[in-house]
């Protein structure tokens, strides 16, 4: 959102291993950026992004992160203008549970998982990206009570929340699989539900207020996709399927 991303190459340090340069200008959202690094930082897991390190460069901040030579599943789908197959999907699901199935230990929420935010390494591993959005959760307060993310993944419990910290109602870490289960719908049909409408306070109304979505068409998958789908999509959040119990 704030800067461009180059690939580039250390020579020395990481033995002339390919990274990804994040290039921000110093006037960008300094809170995102320094929330994005210190999450990153924090994490080490197969399935998340590694952070390599971070330095002021005359006007500007280049964050060095893990090189993702597939780029996002996003950009995949746009340049072969189809679908996953599901076998791919399931692969896809998988690895991106593994990622999210480390977050809750430690009190973290991603907050915007989407195709466009898992990336494909050159291996085949899916890697969770853009911690910009991500948010700590604090051993007395379980729960987010702040409305970010992007709008048709969000979870039902999100867009309702009340604002603020302190709040009774909010959210928790069972948002992003709500938000994989949307990721699942979109892989296989390449648009997320709502995505058609032209209003997008129109698609923030419905998301709560209307049945959990479902594949337009789920003759052509496997039950077994449906129903983890609609594990992922329980609108009750204490319902809703976990990480840790599909990772």
């Amino acid at each position: 959102t704030f800067g461009k991303v180059f690939k580039a190459l250390c020579p020395r340090k990481y033995g002339k291993m390919a990274v990804a340069v994040k290039i921000i200008p110093a006037d960008a959202d300094a809170g995102e950026t320094a929330m994005e690094i210190e999450m990153l930082k924090e994490c080490a897991s197969d399935n998340i992004v590694r952070y390599h390190a971070s330095f002021p460069y005359k006007n500007e901040l280049w964050i060095v992160m893990e090189y993702c030579a597939g780029s996002s599943l996003c950009d995949i789908i746009e340049a072969r203008a189809r679908c996953l197959s599901e076998l791919q999907i399931a692969a896809v699901m998988s690895e991106a549970l593994a990622g999210l199935s480390y977050l809750p230990a430690r009190g973290k929420i991603h907050r915007d998982i989407k195709a466009a935010n898992l990336l494909l390494t050159d291996r085949g591993r899916v890697k969770l990206a853009d911690f910009g959005v991500a948010a700590q959760l604090s051993a007395t307060f379980a729960k987010r009570g702040t409305v970010i993310g992007t709008p048709f993944w969000m979870a039902p419990e999100v867009i309702s929340s009340p604002s603020g910290p302190g709040a009774e109602a909010g959210y928790h870490t069972k948002a992003d699989m709500w938000s994989l289960g949307i990721t699942a719908i979109e892989l296989a049909e390449m648009y997320p539900p709502l995505f058609e409408l032209s209003s997008l306070s129109r698609a923030i109304y419905l998301i709560p207020t209307s049945p959990p979505p479902t594949l337009q068409r789920p003759a052509s998958f496997s039950p077994t996709l449906s129903a983890f789908i609609s594990r992922c999509l329980q609108k009750e959040p204490s319902i809703r399927a976990r990480a840790a119990s599909h990772a």
